[in-house]
């Protein structure tokens, strides 16, 4: 995580004089960027005419979002995952009490945070942004991640489970998301970017102001968070959480007769949250597309400057569209990992081990849950076309119900890379899940980044399969390059499959 927060804000601060800054681009990047459209999905541009405030704008929101999602994914497995396992029993029947040892496992991704916000604005200064904009900037980002560390602690004396724990946080995350694309999109609204995590972020205005109140916001925030989770620590038994499941009701036996329906009632409460994230989102976008690409189409100077700033495509409804569709793979992949790294964790745990000492297979197990997970990921592009084709058909932009599915179902097997990866991963690592299953999607969309960034030989933006992936519904699918990777991702799912039925179970 230090290594992509660095690299990628290094390398857009090193490219910025060659693609803004020679002929005049910041001041007609201003006022693009002052679109209410753009705001909303990138955030209002603050000193775009310094290589510091380009940064910021390129890539702050990528990263805060990047480091808080990896903060909530960390601490929920070093305190409740490890918990759940049955890994802290020993210590806790010592003197080692849970308040003290929940506190010694946040010192470390709180220590880790600290260390990238540090490493970040030495880095920036190095590279000739002024130091006290750049301090600003990655305390910022670092502050973003804290909230988010603290948050999962919290959820972790909450909720019984690491996935519940995972999942509350990544609502909260998601929340807090929309409140700031509300905040910059919406004047009367500004409001909401006081909402931590995201919001005081767009309140800090490095490079220009430097303003350090919203900070405090923040770092209170994280403050009240974390010593929540230390109280609530110590007012329940090991393995618990506050919210305990219901006694005394039904028995609830739906899905309940097979392998395979076990899995779907695994699938369904996730996959609603899931699905209302997505959705909220691309409700959002598509109703934003007629304001952004009506903007565009009356100034193509400033679409140029869009494409030089890495946002191709937005001049009309369709190419709006499918640039937004490709970032879907990035969420949907996300969702397959996590729902892998579930399996491993009900094995971890020990909560398999009845099941597979019994008829069941482990390969039918797994091939279950994959089936599932692969329907799941269909029924979030789904959602993400519907929510969109609803947002534009609001502001009346040209997109079909059949365009808007296309593009969304355009970006599916990208997205089922993860899922392959993740397989992959079970089989052979166990307890990196989620970080080896996200490197198809949001690695790979790094990898395009940067290569795009630094001008690299065509054969290393190739290895991302979003250089495969057309522009629909702008453009005709790419029928060869998506079996290709469909191919791809088979081939891996089924490798990792094997290499599942041949390991020993993990406990």
């Amino acid at each position: 995580m230090l290594t992509v927060t660095v690299g990628m804000s290094v390398l857009v601060a090193a490219t910025y004089a060659g693609t803004i800054a020679d002929g005049g681009g910041a001041q007609a990047l201003a006022v693009l960027a002052g679109n209410p459209a753009i705001r909303t999905l990138f955030g209002e541009p603050v000193a775009l005419d310094t290589v510091g405030g380009f940064t910021v704008w390129r890539t702050g929101v990528v990263l805060a979002v990047l480091l808080s999602v990896w903060g909530t994914l960390v601490t929920a497995r070093v305190t409740r995952g490890e918990e759940e396992a049955g890994r802290w029993d020993l210590l806790l029947a010592g003197r080692v009490s849970q308040r003290v040892l929940l506190g010694r496992h946040l010192a470390v991704p709180t220590a880790a945070m600290i260390l990238i916000g540090i490493t970040l604005a030495v880095a920036l200064t190095a590279v000739g942004t002024p130091a006290r904009g750049a301090v600003v900037h990655a305390t910022g980002l670092a502050s973003a991640g804290l909230v988010a560390v603290a948050a999962a602690a919290l959820a972790a004396q909450i909720f019984p489970t690491r996935s519940g724990a995972t999942g509350a946080t990544l609502a909260f995350l998601g929340v807090g998301l929309m409140a700031r694309m509300v905040g910059d999109g919406v004047t009367v609204l500004g409001w909401l970017r006081w909402l931590p995590p995201y919001g005081p972020l767009a309140l800090l205005r490095p490079y220009r102001d430097d303003r350090w109140s919203p900070l405090l916001v923040l770092v209170l925030t994280a403050v009240v968070l974390a010593v929540g989770a230390l109280a609530l620590a110590g007012r329940r038994d090991v393995r618990d959480g506050l919210l305990a499941p219901a006694t005394g009701r039904s028995p609830r036996l739906r899905l309940l007769g097979s392998v395979e329906t076990f899995a779907i009632r695994r699938l369904l409460r996730p996959l609603a949250g899931w699905s209302t994230g997505i959705g909220a989102y691309f409700l959002l976008i598509g109703a934003l597309a007629e304001s952004l690409t009506g903007f565009l189409a009356d100034n193509p100077r400033f679409a140029d400057l869009a494409a030089q700033a890495g946002f191709a495509g937005l001049g009309t409804v369709r190419g709006y569209a499918a640039t937004l569709f490709a970032l879907l793979a990035i969420p949907v992949g996300a969702f397959t990992a996590v729902r892998l790294a579930a399996l491993a964790a009900a094995e971890t745990s020990g909560r398999l081990t009845l099941l597979h000492a019994g008829p069941v297979t482990r390969a039918r197990l797994l091939t279950a849950e994959i089936l599932t997970t692969a329907a799941g990921a269909a029924v979030l592009v789904t959602v993400a076309a519907t929510a969109t084709w609803l947002g534009a058909s609001l502001v009346d932009a040209n997109l079909p119900l059949s365009a808007a599915l296309a593009g969304a179902w355009n970006a599916l097997p990208v997205a089922l890379l993860s899922l392959a990866a993740a397989t992959v991963a079970l089989g052979r690592a166990p307890h990196g899940v989620v970080a080896w299953g996200v490197v198809p999607t949001a690695g790979g969309f790094l990898l395009t980044v940067v290569a795009d960034s630094v001008d690299a030989p065509g054969w290393v933006g190739a290895l991302s399969p979003y250089r495969h992936l057309a522009a629909v519904p702008q453009a005709v699918p790419d029928w060869p390059a998506l079996a290709a990777t469909g191919a791809v991702a088979v081939t891996a799912a089924m490798v990792g499959r094997h290499a599942y039925q041949r390991r020993d179970l993990r406990r």
